[in-house]
């Protein structure tokens, strides 16, 4: 797909939260019975569960850890908590879920009060099993940092939607 019709790129996916890559595996969330695709709708109430995830590939040798995080904390205008970590799990085995990983930060639903909020999903591979640490906090999370700091390389699959609360109307300000 020519980079700038990737919905990545269009959405600032690529820039705020992370460098331009190469998808190598899929990846499938469900969220309330609906599947996310980029740049799709949800409100907080369709996502207050946590989502169902699955990786694709075909060696159950291989692991994977899974980040959500959200770029516009607290608001779109002044997102100065950038990137909000909502979830975290690691060794999550090739063809299945995070259910078969370790959640490291447990799944916090998606609670935006002001604008328009995407929410990442964002997929590495790991180089094998490995100890992953929950950070000390969730706001100021840097997705770069961290898949530096465990060697994890460039993301192999991601995904975002758009997010506000639930009496919310309009389209997103910057």
């Amino acid at each position: 797909m020519p980079r700038e019709r990737d919905p990545l790129v269009v959405g600032r996916v690529i820039g705020d939260v992370l460098d331009p890559f190469i998808r190598t595996t899929t990846i499938r969330i469900v969220c309330s019975g609906r599947e996310i695709t980029n740049g799709c709708e949800l409100r907080p109430l369709a996502v207050v569960s946590q989502p169902r995830v699955e990786i694709g590939g075909d060696d159950l040798r291989i692991f994977y850890t899974l980040v959500l995080v959200d770029p516009d904390a607290p608001s779109p205008s002044d997102p100065n908590l950038r990137e909000y970590l909502h979830w975290m799990v690691t060794d999550i085995p090739a063809t299945t879920g995070p259910t078969f990983g370790q959640e490291i930060v447990c799944y916090e639903s998606p609670r935006p009060t002001v604008g328009i909020h995407r929410f990442v999903f964002v997929l590495f591979r790991q180089l094998g099993r490995q100890t992953v640490y929950a950070p000390g906090w969730r706001q100021n999370f840097n997705t770069r940092d961290f898949a530096e700091l465990y060697n994890l390389g460039p993301p192999v699959a991601a995904v975002y939607f758009n997010c506000q609360r639930e009496t919310g109307t309009g389209g997103r300000r910057r």
